[in-house]
């Protein structure tokens, strides 16, 4: 099968970052399905799991964490998925990538494919909509079905893959958006996906939030990186909770969080398979839930730009736009 990978961590300024290889067609046993992949997206995740470092892969190594496509064959004990359904998912980071014409998943991790989607625009959603579902419902503990309305939560980083799918998701809970961006071009795309308010990171956020009525705001997604965290702590209501998917190796001061009575969570979408929780067809039940919004029209998809066709070339170019940190919404690379 074909398939884009890499030998060497490079700069992706190199063209040899990436490399067209043959790699042999996996079989699928137990739990696993065998996807035909039809589209991919890159997340920042991918460009951080390829950053250069002295080490070689021999064979090479294939990355790729969101997918669309369709079942080809099943294992003995996949009870979800049969051969023909088309599916959408973010695999597993301790396994072989997406980037391949076949690629292995366990079905406790993949949906069933927005029917109004086509591939390219369903392989956007995967790993962000995973990691702004379980942020706001299991991790801040909001209530998906609308029993928080009214109450506000601070994007930060709002503009990216995964702050344009959680604008979504929060206003579907009937949360008030607060969303940050700093270029017209952003401002526009999150005023579209349903912020409430926009505001300028790059600027004093806790004066511009003030700014807007509000002495705190109930909840607190950090979406970029961890540069912010003392703004969000001034702007935090007591007794409520933050949420950031970004490590990082800054100062994060806890005494203002402690006098507040505030919470703070990690968002690691990848912990269930890599640990195999016992919850991890929660995964599976969340795509589905979210395809069903997007089929009745209460969400949208992100994709902002598809490349074509999936290869060492294209790969590249996705990956350096990722890097630029100027991306609004999802890069998609389709076809092989």
């Amino acid at each position: 099968m074909k398939a884009v990978g890499f030998t060497h961590y490079l700069p992706v300024e190199n063209p040899d970052c990436f490399i067209d290889v043959e790699l042999d067609k996996p079989t699928p046993a137990g739990h696993d399905i065998l996807v035909s992949v039809n589209a991919i997206a890159v997340n920042p995740v991918d460009t951080k799991v390829r950053a250069p470092k002295h080490q070689v892969e021999d064979p090479p190594r294939v990355i790729g964490y969101d997918a669309s496509g369709v079942v080809e064959a099943a294992g003995a004990d996949v009870t979800l998925f049969k051969a023909g359904d088309e599916v959408y998912y973010a695999g597993d980071i301790t396994r072989s990538g997406t980037n391949a014409e076949f690629h292995l998943v366990d079905e406790r991790i993949v949906g069933h494919k927005p029917k109004s989607l086509s591939h390219a625009q369903a392989a956007a959603l995967p790993l962000t909509t995973i990691t702004a579902y379980e942020a706001f419902f299991d991790r801040l503990g909001i209530d998906r079905d609308g029993g928080n309305k009214g109450e506000t939560i601070f994007i930060i980083g709002a503009g990216g893959g995964v702050g344009s799918i959680g604008i979504q998701l929060a206003k579907s809970a009937g949360l008030t958006v607060v969303a940050t961006a700093s270029r017209p071009e952003t401002t526009d795309w999150v005023q579209q996906l349903g912020a409430d308010h926009v505001v300028n990171h790059r600027q004093d956020m806790v004066q511009q939030v003030r700014a807007l009525g509000l002495q705190y705001v109930d909840h607190i997604a950090i979406f970029n990186d961890m540069r912010h965290w003392d703004a969000a702590v001034e702007l935090i209501r007591p007794q409520h909770g933050i949420v950031s998917i970004d490590n990082t190796d800054q100062p994060m001061p806890m005494a203002a969080m402690k006098t507040k009575s505030a919470s703070f969570h990690w968002e690691f979408m990848f912990a269930r398979a890599m640990h195999q929780t016992a919850d991890m067809i929660e995964q599976h039940r969340l795509l589905t839930y979210v395809a069903g919004e997007i089929d009745a029209g209460r969400i949208r998809t992100t994709v902002s730009e598809v490349l074509s066709p999936i290869n060492a070339a294209n790969m590249r170019e996705a990956h350096r736009l990722v890097e630029t940190g100027n991306a609004m919404g999802k890069i998609v690379v389709e076809g092989f």
